[in-house]
């Protein structure tokens, strides 16, 4: 990449991050206590004017830098204290009216208009002194158009009147009336003193008559009330002795009354208890009877149950047994099968070890012997022939001759002493190892010998041979 290229890039994003600054911080936000005033080229009116400023009481704005600017406009109440002397009333008597006043800037729409075009910039006593001049005009106003009666006597009329005028003359420079306090009214002539005198006197006045009044009052009601009292003593009196014999005639009344009654209820209650206890005594011994009942048909289901239950348990109990035995029969069964199994597999793989070695032995000895069977034969056999004939001579080796006594003419057949043929015989009573051999299904080795049937087969084969070779030559020499 190019190096202005690079450059105009980051001309670009310096430029764009401090817009995007300059953006952020005219974002401006409004105070709650306070009304923030946009002012510059803000937009028009409704009717085409433009505005001159444009308030927001809460929340946020944004002020274009260059063409607006804001100011804040604080709405924290002020007192104003108005000491009004002078004033001239109705009656043209100069009174004095102390009082304190507290406004503050409205945040009604139209009146914020009129407090940023007004009071926007002033400062806190400017303000006052300005509120205070609006509210010096009003209050001589009103007191001119008021008697020092009204004044003194009506407070809620005259401090309606105030605020009326007040907050609407108020509303003009953008403030709004919060409270009025009229701390009190003098006048310079005495004439409220005097008024005060005068209230006086004629209270204390009344205050007298009423109480001659009402001595006079007293007096009568006394003597009216001890008449009343003590014609309406006797009168009670004469009502509460008639009254008083109406009782005991009532009360004997009663009595008689009450007494027949007693007798009466007596006579059916003892005949009711009487009744009672005939039908109780019926019920218990019903309810006896129904009690043996049951409790000989529990002790009847008691009984069968306990057999019942009983039979059951040892019904339960036998049966547990032999599934037990059963269980334990069949595992001991399966012990040993698996431990026969087991013995089988481990003599099956013991013999098939040692097949499998004998045959590797086998094999190694053909390979010994160069692949010729019969020469491995010969090695396995002249290996075992001590073995072999160890065991001829132990057949015999055992046999004890304690006393031998031979009777030999000294003749045999075949020329041999009988004692000669005896021990022949025994001799041959051995088995030879060709028929070893043949009871084993094999066939003896030439190099080891043959059989008296294949030496004699040979010996005829040889003297034929050799005729048959004399007869050729006899032959050949004629």
């Amino acid at each position: 990449m190019p190096l202005y290229v690079m450059i105009l890039i980051t001309v670009i994003a310096v430029l764009l991050f401090s817009m995007f600054i300059v953006v952020i911080s005219r974002y401006k936000k409004c105070p709650s206590d306070k009304i923030m005033v946009i002012y510059g080229n803000v937009g028009n009116n409704k009717d085409g004017t433009t505005r001159s400023s444009r308030c927001i009481h809460g929340g946020a704005a944004f002020v274009w830098p260059i063409i607006q600017s804001y100011a804040f406009l604080d709405l924290t109440p002020i007192s104003i204290s108005v000491d009004l002397t002078n004033a001239l009333s109705k009656q043209n008597i100069r009174i004095d009216v102390p009082s304190r006043f507290t406004v503050g800037i409205s945040t009604e729409q139209g009146v914020m208009q009129n407090a940023a075009e007004r009071v926007l910039g002033l400062r806190l006593n400017e303000v006052q002194e300005l509120s205070k001049d609006i509210i010096f005009g009003q209050l001589r106003l009103i007191i001119a158009t008021m008697d020092i009666e009204e004044i003194n006597t009506d407070r809620d009329k005259f401090l309606e009147a105030v605020s009326g005028n007040v907050e609407t003359e108020l509303r003009k420079i953008g403030l709004r009336l919060i409270n009025v306090n009229v701390t009190d009214i003098n006048d310079e002539s005495g004439y409220i003193a005097a008024l005060g005198k005068e209230a006086a006197a004629k209270a204390i006045n009344d205050a007298k008559k009423s109480v001659a009044e009402k001595g006079r009052d007293g007096a009568i009601g006394e003597a009216n009330a001890t008449r009343d009292q003590r014609i309406q003593v006797a009168t009670a009196n004469s009502a509460a002795i008639q009254g008083e014999n109406t009782a005991r005639i009532t009360i004997a009344n009663s009595e008689a009354e009450l007494r027949e009654k007693q007798a009466e209820a007596l006579k059916i209650a003892v005949s009711a208890e009487k009744i009672q206890e005939a039908q109780a005594q019926e019920a218990s011994y019903a309810a006896q009877q129904l009690a043996e009942t049951a409790r000989a048909q529990r002790e009847k289901a008691t009984l069968e149950a306990d057999v019942i239950v009983q039979a059951e348990i040892a019904k339960r109990k036998l049966e547990l047994e032999a599934e037990a035995q059963a269980e334990q029969t069949r595992r001991r069964a399966r012990g040993e099968a698996d431990a026969i199994y087991a013995k089988m597999e481990a003599e099956a793989r013991g013999a098939q070890e040692i097949l499998v070695k004998q045959a590797l032995g086998l094999t190694k000895v053909v390979e010994a012997a160069g692949g010729d069977p019969n020469s491995a034969l010969r090695l396995m056999l002249a290996d075992k022939m001590e073995e072999l004939l160890r065991i001829q001579v132990d057949a015999i080796k055992n046999i004890k001759f304690d006393k031998v006594t031979v009777w030999d003419s000294g003749t045999g057949a075949g020329g041999q002493t009988s004692t000669a043929n005896f021990l022949s015989g025994l001799m041959k009573s051995l088995p030879p190892i060709n028929e070893l051999f043949e009871m084993t299904g094999m066939q003896l080795p030439e190099f080891l010998g043959k059989t008296n049937s294949e030496s004699q087969v040979s010996a005829v084969q040889e003297e034929t041979h050799d005729e048959t070779a004399e007869k050729a030559t006899t032959a050949d020499a004629q």
